[in-house]
Parts: structure tokens; C-alpha cells; sequence
């Protein structure tokens, strides 16, 4: 299995990357996009393997000298599936914003197997509706990133990232981090935005009126739950 996974790593992985460089900002992407992709292929090795060993060391993070510490599983759908992992970098550099010790990452969504497939719809349906806070996964990671590593992390820098609805609930993390002083770099890949061409799909004007005024209401608590703040980008 590892050794298929660093075949698909050769193949689709960041094969730009030739030399290490943290004060490169497209090396960081990459490098945190790695991590992001890890995710995914974490929870493929879940569902074919019935567990992850802790020891695990999958490419895309164990190239880029990070160590898997911990991950969450979230159980809305049939079975259990990992949405977030904790990633430490094994030669963190204190006092250095470009380089983190902790990078805490969440995929996006997959439809290919039913312990994904109807929590990731519902977290899809959760975040159209403007209500990914209320998400039972999403506030567990809430605490699991304030109690388990920003707090414990003594000052340490600590990253978050997430591609598609992962980047939402990042993005939603972050914001809540900073409410409590916690300033955190954040990387967000394809982020979520609906957009539903009403004109074209509905007639009635009574109907369209009543639908705009709830998106409009709707877009408003968005924007005061998530737009307002704006992740501080890597120095």
C-alpha cells in the first residue's frame, strides 16, 4: 500500500519542487497542498486497510519531513472517516512564521464511498445553508485546534489549510482563532462559492423576490461569519 502510494506520489505530486526553500511562497503552497492531499489519501488507506497505524508515513508529508500526530474521524455517515489530520514538521525553526511545526489540514469532499458520502453531502448542504458552524465534526475540530495544539503548541506556529469544503471549515476555524487572539496562516485551496442562477431556473417573480431576499439575508450572516477576516498571509 505505502509503496503504491509513493508511485501515485511520483506521478501527481509536486514534482516542481527540487530543492527546500521555506522563504519561497509557491514552495510553501506546495508543500501545504502536499499535506492537504494527505488528507485524502489518509482516508483512502482508512477504507481499504480498516485503520491507520500511528507510525504511518505516507509520502506526501513524510517527503516534506512532517510526521502524521493525529487525526479526526468523524462518524455522520455509515461508517467512520477521517476529514482532518495534525501534521509536525520534525525540524521546526521557533521564531521563524515561515516555517510551521504543526499544520492541521482538511480535505474536501469525496463521494466514491459510503462512510464519506452522506457526511460530505451534508456538510456541502450545511455550508450552502450558512450552518458548517453547527456541524457536530466541525466543532469538535474547533477544540481539538484550540486544546490540542494552539494551546499546547507554547507559542509555536501553527498553520491551517483545506481544500474545497475543507477549506470552509479552515476559513471558519481560523476566524474563530483569531476571535480569541489566535492569528493563524491559512491556506485555502478552491474554496466553496454558490452562486444559483434564479433568473434562469425560476419565473414566478413572487417566488424569485422571497428567494433573493433570503439569500441576500443568508449572505449577510455569511459574510459576518466568515468574510469579514481574511487569513494573514505567510511573511
Amino acid at each position: 500500500m505505502v509503496a503504491s502510494e509513493w508511485k501515485i506520489f511520483c506521478d501527481s505530486g509536486p514534482k516542481d519542487l527540487t530543492a527546500v526553500n521555506w522563504n519561497d511562497p509557491q514552495y510553501r503552497r506546495s508543500v501545504v497542498a502536499s499535506l492537504v492531499r494527505g488528507v485524502y489519501r489518509l482516508e483512502n488507506y482508512r477504507h481499504q486497510n480498516g485503520h491507520v497505524p500511528q507510525d504511518l508515513a505516507l509520502p506526501w508529508w513524510d517527503f516534506f519531513d512532517f510526521q502524521l500526530k493525529e487525526w479526526l474521524e468523524d462518524n455522520d455517515g455509515i461508517g467512520k472517516s477521517i476529514f482532518c489530520a495534525k501534521y509536525e514538521y520534525k525540524y521546526p525553526s521557533p521564531g521563524d512564521l515561515n516555517i510551521p511545526q504543526y499544520v492541521i489540514a482538511f480535505r474536501g469532499t469525496i463521494l466514491k464511498s459510503k462512510d464519506t458520502m452522506f457526511r460530505d453531502i451534508k456538510v456541502n448542504i450545511q455550508c450552502f445553508l450558512n450552518k458548517l458552524h453547527k456541524n457536530s465534526s466541525f466543532q469538535n475540530a474547533i477544540q481539538y485546534v484550540k486544546k490540542n495544539t494552539v494551546d499546547l503548541s507554547r507559542g509555536a506556529s501553527v498553520w491551517l489549510a483545506g481544500h474545497s469544503m475543507g477549506s470552509a471549515m479552515a476559513l471558519l476555524a481560523g476566524k474563530k482563532m483569531a476571535r480569541m487572539d489566535h492569528f493563524l496562516t491559512t491556506y485555502l485551496f478552491n474554496p466553496p462559492f454558490f452562486s444559483v442562477p434564479i433568473d434562469k431556473i425560476i419565473k414566478t417573480e413572487k417566488v424569485k423576490f422571497w428567494i433573493t431576499h433570503y439569500k441576500q439575508c443568508s449572505q449577510g450572516r455569511c459574510r459576518n461569519a466568515c468574510c469579514n477576516w481574511s487569513p494573514p498571509p505567510p511573511t
